[in-house]
C-alpha cells in the first residue's frame, strides 16, 4: 500500500523503483505536486524538474542519470529530452503521464490524476 497523504492505494507492479523523476514544461505546477505529494512515500526519492528555458528547475543530464524512471507529462517533454540529451534517456525507462498544462499546484483535480496515472508504476 502507499499513502498519499489521506488516500491509500494498491500498487499493481512488482519491479522496485526508488528514484522518480517527474518533468513538466516550467516545473511550477503539474512535475513540482507530483514531486510534492509522492516524495518520501514508500521510501521513494522523487525529485522534478522542467523542460523550457524559463523552468524553476530546468532538467538536465544529471537529472536524467539520477532517475531510475522518468515520468513526462506530455509527449512533448520526451521529445524535447531525447533532442536535448539522445544517450542519456536512450536506456531510461520513460512513462508518459498525458497530463495536459491546464492544473495550477496542489489542484486537487490534479492529484487526483496524478494518483491515477502513477498507481500502476508502483512496486509493491
Amino acid at each position: 500500500m502507499i499513502r498519499f497523504r489521506s488516500w491509500s492505494i494498491t500498487r499493481a507492479s512488482s519491479c522496485r523503483m526508488s528514484k522518480l523523476l517527474f518533468i513538466c514544461s516550467r516545473n511550477k505546477w503539474r512535475s513540482l505536486t507530483a514531486e510534492t505529494v509522492l516524495n518520501g512515500v514508500d521510501g521513494h526519492e522523487v525529485r522534478s524538474a522542467g523542460t523550457e528555458p524559463q523552468a524553476r528547475v530546468r532538467v538536465t543530464e544529471g537529472h536524467l542519470g539520477w532517475a531510475d524512471v522518468i515520468f513526462v507529462m506530455e509527449k512533448k517533454h520526451l521529445r524535447r529530452m531525447q533532442e536535448k540529451f539522445p544517450h542519456a534517456i536512450s536506456e531510461k525507462r520513460v512513462i508518459c503521464l498525458h497530463i495536459p498544462d491546464e492544473y495550477e499546484y496542489m489542484n486537487a483535480d490534479l492529484i487526483q490524476l496524478l494518483q491515477a496515472a502513477v498507481i500502476e508504476y508502483m512496486p509493491d
